[in-house]
């Protein structure tokens, strides 16, 4: 008879929880035994590090931490919306609140924490919410809806958090902190102030050194002010509680496990409890070292040491790293080792600007050694310095907080770091276990680095080995911005005469190759009016740079037909103009698809067949909606504020304006847009390459998102802005993309690639940090002022119309080749179904 498997039931499905599961799995356990997870939530676990990107476009199933088949691949048996609510000790078994009966060999205590709500009267009342789960944001996203103001209780990381969602909402936002600066555990004095500064920048109205004395409830039951223990009251019509977190402790002690005096179940290192079966990891346990870890990183760690204390193995966990690095409000705080200078003798190097919102402090002791420090408004040096931690820099302290331009230079990167430097404190591994990997998917695969917080990606990709030719091909040595700026300062309007001044010497006088000719090409058509060169891309020499698609002005289908795709600007048509597409598809016998960019597009012609088709679509007021070409597709709309009562600004009209403005306008990659008239996103324009949401009090501008094989949500580049201050930026943006971007490079992977990231991108379009934002407008207003219908100019040039045909010697004559089968009322591809034994119909 076969003995039964050993069985480990985990209680709670967490972060901590889930990495629990995957030690265990890495280290074959899940084959030699049977494991439960009893979860409270009805999800799996998710990423609570990342929880407000739901207010930025993030779904929760983009937030799930559990890999698809994880579970049932290692024959997880995970139990959801059903949290254990006793624990037998005696009979070893746990009874969860179903009534199932659980037994365990091994029981693991992963029950997090929760959130501390005040005391204090009108804490129950409708509209009072606290700021923990995807539940949490779903009920306070509901709740705003028709609500114009709100307040966060704590000033604390997930305060500010909490903060920026409620603002990302709509609602006039205030922070209530008790402590006598934000964020008090992380920053020091100096640092609160700079981070204060900002935040007061952004309309944020920050209440410090008072507390919350009574919520206030209306006639109608539901919260409408607060009273702080100044004396002083607010008016607020919801209130997010995030005054910090408590161990989930009380199971245990039901259980009779020991327990701390301010809460924590009792571990020792190894992570087990005063019960040698039971282990206790993440925010619940109470470390060795008396403390209660609140961050991913130390849970990571305690998952891992119980898993090994489970095979035997010599691992302990003593206490960990409480080094943090966070964008909170699109600020960048972070901080690391001794923070405050508790270490007798420490002494600050600080630098601090108030004007810039700049904070950085050091603390280091008397002989040099790196003790810990303060970052706000610019942690880029986080990834750097934290490795340090605890050993003599090899610059001087003062050269480690300067910015650029200040002081000596310092040429202090990646490699001053010892190899046993732990880059990825999430995942413990250092400096020699990723420099022997040569990509970063390789990185992230192998050692999990860069998976947790992501705050060490930056000089995870400083350890890995540079490209050493990052020329466009083999005909030049330069890049595609390098050839831009080549193009633009030079005037340049010639494939050939690019080539011949400026390519390699090898590739001089040739030919070029399919990877330069279309990107010159594209670059020549995006500065076409500045260059005062032809914005016909089928003139002349541009004509033989062009891909297949922008040969004929069309997108080439499977079966060798093409599609029209004429623009409708914002998805508003009328019915005239429908009627004529309706026509146009019913005469020439065209597959007609509705997409999901708001447009129809008919499928099936023929080379020889769109100048007639685009004859009748252009006199009907049709445009070309350059599908074929690397430009501006579309800009989606919802119907806004004119019929849909959640509404809040126009968004159809500003959809038009935008995709009026942008049209044919050549990019390094296609671009995407959308324009939503409330925070409930029915566009989606944070799937697009600039989309923009409707506020209250204006616009607010996303950028870099993408939709396709890699989705990316876009991150939010600017709030409240006024029509005229939308179109600006995105100007801006447009044409500081197109000037930098590489060849094929969508705005979502160029905004990940570009140094300095979204930060970088705001100090260039909105603060104008490198003084180019006149040139981008100008570039942007010669695009506007020079824009020419293509297909309406093919048409009126017999010279441009004699392309348009299957064979050049027979003009008249169909290309036999392409032919259709019926389907569904309308027509498809007649192509040849390949098998072993040779293609059939």
């Amino acid at each position: 008879m076969t003995e039964p498997l050993p069985t480990i039931v985990l209680i709670g499905h967490g972060m901590v929880g889930q990495r629990y599961l995957e030690a265990l799995a890495e280290r074959g356990v899940t084959a030699t035994h049977r494991i439960t997870v009893l979860c409270e939530e009805p999800r799996p676990a998710y990423d609570r590090v990342h929880l407000t990107s739901y207010f930025s476009g993030s779904t929760p199933e983009d937030l799930s931490m559990t890999p698809v088949g994880f579970m049932e691949q290692h024959g997880i048996a995970l139990h959801l919306d059903d949290p254990a609510e006793h624990i037998d000790r005696a009979a070893r078994t746990v009874t969860s609140r179903s009534g199932q009966v659980f037994p365990y060999d091994v029981l693991v205590l992963a029950t997090g924490s929760y959130p501390f709500v005040p005391p204090v009267p009108g804490k129950d009342a409708p509209g009072c919410f606290v700021y923990r789960t995807i539940e949490d944001l779903l009920a306070i996203e509901e709740y705003a809806k028709s609500r114009s103001c709100g307040a966060v209780v704590g000033g604390g990381l997930l305060g500010l958090e909490a903060a920026g969602a409620l603002q990302g909402l709509g609602l006039a936002t205030r922070i209530v902190e008790f402590a006598p600066r934000l964020m008090p555990v992380q920053v020091d004095e100096g640092g609160g102030a700079a981070l204060l500064r900002t935040i007061e920048s952004m309309g944020l109205t920050v209440h410090t050194g008072v507390g919350t004395q009574e919520v206030v409830v209306g006639e109608d039951g539901h919260v409408s002010g607060m009273r702080l223990s100044d004396g002083s009251t607010v008016d607020t019509d919801l209130v997010v509680f995030s005054a910090g977190v408590r161990p989930r402790d009380q199971l245990a002690r039901d259980a009779g496990l020991d327990v701390g005096e301010r809460g924590g179940i009792a571990v020792d290192a190894r992570c087990r409890t005063s019960d040698a079966h039971v282990y206790a990891i993440g925010e619940c346990a109470l470390a060795v070292d008396g403390r209660v870890y609140g961050l991913v990183a130390p849970g990571y760690e305690m998952a891992e040491t119980a898993a090994d204390d489970l095979l035997g193995r010599e691992k302990e966990f003593t206490g960990a790293d409480l080094s943090t690095k966070l964008k909170l409000l699109g600020v960048d705080v972070a901080s690391f080792g001794d923070a405050h200078g508790a270490t007798p003798d420490s002494l600050d190097v600080v630098w601090s600007d108030s004007r810039s919102g700049v904070y950085k402090k050091l603390v280091v002791s008397p002989d040099g050694v790196l003790l810990g420090g303060v970052l706000v408004g610019d942690a880029d040096s986080y990834g750097l310095l934290r490795p340090l931690t605890g050993s003599v820099p090899p610059v001087a302290p003062e050269q480690l907080v300067l910015p650029a331009g200040v002081g000596a230079p310092v040429a202090l990167g990646p490699s001053a770091l010892p190899d046993d430097a732990v880059i990825c404190s999430c995942h413990n591994v250092t400096k020699k276990a990723i420099a022997a990997c040569a990509t970063l998917p390789e990185v992230k695969k192998c050692t999990k680095a860069g998976t947790g917080c992501g705050s060490c990606v930056k000089v995870i990709g400083q350890l890995l080995p540079a490209a050493t030719d990052k020329g466009l091909c083999g005909c030049f040595a330069f890049t595609r911005a390098e050839l831009y700026e080549i193009v633009r300062t030079r005037r340049l309007t010639s494939y050939e005469e690019i080539l011949d001044g400026h390519g390699r010497p090898e590739a001089r006088g040739g030919d070029g190759c399919e990877v330069c000719k279309p990107t010159v090409g594209s670059i020549i058509a995006s500065l076409a009016p500045t260059l005062g060169a032809s914005g016909y891309v089928l003139d002349g020499e541009q004509a033989a740079l062009q891909d297949t698609n922008d040969h004929f002005l069309a997108n080439m289908q499977r079966n060798g037909s093409y599609s029209v795709v004429p623009r409708i600007p914002g998805g508003e048509i009328t019915p005239d103009k429908l009627i004529v597409i309706g026509e146009v598809a019913r005469d020439f016998g065209l597959y007609t698809k509705i997409t999901g960019g708001q447009r129809i597009d008919l499928f099936g012609a023929s080379v020889d067949q769109l100048p007639r088709i685009w004859a009748r679509l252009v006199e009907a007021g049709f445009e070309s909606g350059h599908a074929y070409g690397k430009a501006l597709r579309t800009v989606k709309s919802c119907v806004g504020q004119t019929w849909c009562r959640y509404g809040v600004q126009d968004s159809v009209r500003m959809a038009i304006d935008l995709e009026l403005r942008y049209r044919g306008l050549r990019s390094p990659h296609k671009l995407k847009s959308a324009v939503s008239g409330c925070a409930r996103e029915c566009a989606e324009a944070q799937s697009k390459d600039f989309g923009v949401i409707a506020t209250a009090s204006g616009w607010n501008l996303y950028v870099g998102g993408n939709g396709g094989a890699t989705p990316r949500h876009a991150d939010l580049l600017a709030q409240d802005l006024s029509d005229a201050e939308l179109v600006r930026l995105i100007d801006r943006f447009l044409m500081f993309y197109i000037r930098t971007a590489d060849r094929l490079e969508r705005t979502s992977t160029w905004l990940e690639r570009l140094e300095g990231g979204l930060a970088h991108l705001r100090d260039v379009v909105v603060h104008d940090s490198l003084g180019l934002c006149a040139e981008l407008e100008a570039l942007m207003a010669d695009h506007v002022a020079h824009y020419r219908d293509e297909w309406a100019e093919t048409l009126q040039d017999p010279e441009r119309l004699r392309r348009f045909v299957s064979f050049v010697n027979a003009p008249g004559a169909p290309d036999p080749t392409v032919k259709f089968v019926p389907e569904r009322d309308q027509v498809k591809p007649d192509l040849a179904v390949l098998t072993i034994g040779g293609p059939v119909r």
